[in-house]
């Protein structure tokens, strides 16, 4: 959610992501100006709807690729120094050597400099529309921990229009908005700033999705209260040409399908996939029980597929294969500078092992925010576990995270008022929202109605931007205003027509991993259990062809 002076302005692909040929009209959608040229060495990619090929193409450089093979893959890769720019900023630190990467992909329909796919291709072997939809979204983003002894891979998806607080790479906050399109806000600036200043061509298309690169890793690294130690990125083209190297590729449905937007056509049970259709399995999302969070778990199996056959059927002895996927990492692959694929392949066995479990990170609902659909979440509940899952400590929500207090986070000192600006709509949305922050720790002042307003917004006094930044996150609201209006030690709480009142604070929170002291003062960093129906869906675990939705 973001007022009508935020940078960003509306964003520039619409309400949703729509297939080719579904109803309802786009909003206009920003284009990179043509002529970019080539650059060898530059961080050019605008990588697809799925981070797919890239986690295939880390398998096959975390499997004991020989120094020289080593050295030939990475005398060509395309890196970039986004990690190094926002230098771990609010990042709590690692409790030993293990390794947090983030698998990014980009949702649009360009070549790693820019330019569109050609049309045919784009329409007959992807059928995923013109090059114009998808802008900069981060349709998926999972973060991988490669535990340091070599243990279990925990993988999480967040879903990709979870609403939360993001960030830009210099750590300052955009506002609310969905996760994916963190990216997308942070280039359109950056492209704005950097034209205006004469950069042109390739050279402006770098620093623009440098600086998208950027607000992504800030944005998940708050979110999730890890530190991101690698992030690797594939386009769109990268995915179709993995799949066409080790075609074909065996899935699993549980139910048939046939969906006209992503051309998925399939029964149900075991199948074989050729490029096309494997992109499609990935892309389908209509005509799912879970929508988008089906369409999640059809990337975790198809990772799972693409590791299984890598392992079982000696891809790794075929020259021919082993050099085709070596060429897509060098064509369609971006990581982080600072990335080691010897050391990381050391870290990272049991990627090809079949010990590798991914969740898919739980939504509290559903809301409107700023007239779009969007997952509605428990910032402290996801972060809880997380943390719980990885060995580390429950992080308590602050400002940069966008959560409300968890119970057992004492809310900032503030004396809170909340006006009912929704109208007839929400009768007593006021009065029950000040009981609720009441009973989160906050002093609750009066309540009563306000002018009608399309968003709520909060507004603080002098001392009091902390507690005004918390409730900013419970309500997912825009980033909270400081008011010469406001009573010193106040915040104003101003309900919209978008306020949707949020869920329990806490509520079926796995506990925080215990520290527990042994006679040395030593932590605990042992994973804790977390229920399995913590998360959205079943888990999908590596290993072989799992069936699924």
């Amino acid at each position: 959610m973001h007022d009508e002076r935020s940078p960003y302005g509306r964003s520039p692909y619409g309400p949703d992501d729509r297939e080719p040929g579904e109803s309802g009209g786009r909003a206009a959608r920003r284009r990179a100006p043509d002529g970019r040229g080539g650059r060898q060495r530059s961080p050019l990619v605008v990588v697809g709807r799925t981070a797919l090929a890239l986690s295939s193409a880390l398998v096959l450089l975390a499997s004991g690729v020989s120094w020289a093979a080593y050295n030939w893959v990475s005398s060509g890769l395309n890196t970039s120094d986004a990690l190094s720019a926002i230098g771990g900023k609010d990042a709590p630190k690692h409790l030993d050597n293990s390794v947090n990467l983030l698998l990014i992909g980009l949702d649009s329909r360009k070549d790693m400099n820019g330019n569109d796919l050609p049309r045919e291709f784009v329409r007959d072997q992807l059928h995923a529309g013109s090059s114009d939809i998808g802008y900069y979204n981060t349709n998926t983003l999972i973060l991988m921990h490669i535990p340091a002894d070599g243990g279990k891979v925990t993988a999480f998806s967040v879903p990709r229009d979870d609403y939360v607080q993001t960030f830009n790479g210099d750590g300052s906050s955009q506002g609310h908005f969905k996760i994916k399109e963190a990216y997308g806000n942070a280039y359109t600036v950056a492209h704005d700033k950097f034209s205006a200043q004469g950069v042109k061509g390739a050279d402006l298309e770098s620093r623009s999705r440098e600086a998208g690169r950027e607000a992504t890793l800030a944005t998940v690294q708050n979110f999730l209260k890890v530190p991101i130690d690698h992030f690797a990125e594939v386009n769109l083209l990268g995915f179709y040409d993995i799949a066409k190297v080790l075609q074909p590729i065996e899935v699993c449905l549980k139910h048939p399908v046939k969906d006209r937007y992503s051309g998925a056509d399939f029964p149900a049970g075991h199948q074989q996939l050729n490029p096309k259709q494997a992109l499609a399995f990935v892309r389908q999302r209509h005509g799912l029980e879970g929508g988008d969070l089906d369409r999640t778990h059809r990337q975790q199996a198809f990772l799972s597929s693409v590791t299984h056959k890598l392992k079982s059927e000696g891809v790794f002895g075929d020259l021919g294969k082993l050099q085709g996927l070596f060429d897509v990492v060098k064509k369609d692959l971006v990581i982080d500078s600072k990335f080691d694929v010897l050391d990381f392949a050391q870290q990272a066995t049991n990627l090809t092992g079949g010990n590798v479990v991914f969740h898919t990170l739980p939504i509290a609902g559903f809301g409107t925010r700023n007239r779009e659909s969007v997952n509605l979440v428990d910032v402290p509940k996801i972060q809880s576990i997380v943390q719980s899952l990885i060995g580390g400590k429950a992080a308590s929500p602050d400002a940069s995270g966008g959560g409300a207090p968890s119970p057992s986070t004492k809310a900032a000192p503030a004396t809170v008022d909340v006006l009912n600006g929704a109208g007839k709509a929400k009768p007593g949305a006021a009065g029950d929202e000040l009981k609720a922050l009441s009973a989160l720790g906050y002093t609750a002042g009066h309540a009563g109605n306000a002018n009608p307003r399309q968003r709520t917004t909060i507004l603080y006094g002098a001392g009091a931007q902390e507690a005004a930044q918390q409730i900013a996150g419970r309500l997912s609201a825009a980033a909270p205003v400081s008011s010469a209006s406001v009573p010193a030690g106040r915040v104003q709480v101003l309900l919209g027509a978008d306020f949707t009142a949020p869920p329990a604070t806490g509520a079926g929170t796995p506990p925080a991993t215990s520290e527990k002291s042994t006679d040395s003062g030593a932590k605990d960093n042992t994973p804790a259990p977390v229920p399995s129906d913590a998360f959205a869906g079943d888990s999908v675990k590596e290993g072989g062809i799992p069936c699924v939705n």
